[in-house]
């Protein structure tokens, strides 16, 4: 059975940080692409961040420098790193497995002004 778990969402300041993981079971996580998605209220589910098996890694326009995704194979977990928060980053993220229809249960993340 797969199971995508994420945490550490919260409230923050904007200009804060908050740093998100993503525990993974039931795959084979490092020969997996991964991501992180987000969706604000009213919006469509976006791309933030992938990084591939080989730890190649993108990022949408709108986080490039603030947000640093990585993944450690040994624990079986993704991570993003989000620094420099804005008001606009407010969403629920998340984790996904690239290619497939695997998700995790999202984690509110709220950047207040």
């Amino acid at each position: 059975q797969v199971q995508l778990v994420e945490s550490g969402g919260g409230l923050v300041q904007a200009g804060g940080s908050l740093r998100l993981s993503c525990a993974a079971s039931g795959i084979v996580f490092s020969l997996s692409a991964m991501g992180w998605y987000r969706q604000a209220p009213g919006k469509q589910r976006e791309l933030v961040a992938a990084v591939t098996r080989g730890s190649s890694t993108k990022y949408a326009d709108s986080v490039k420098g603030r947000f640093t995704i990585s993944r450690d194979n040994a624990k079986n977990t993704l991570y993003l790193q989000m620094n420099s928060l804005k008001p606009e980053d407010t969403a629920v993220y998340y984790c996904h497995k690239d290619a497939t229809n695997y998700w995790g249960q999202g984690t509110q993340v709220t950047v207040s002004s």
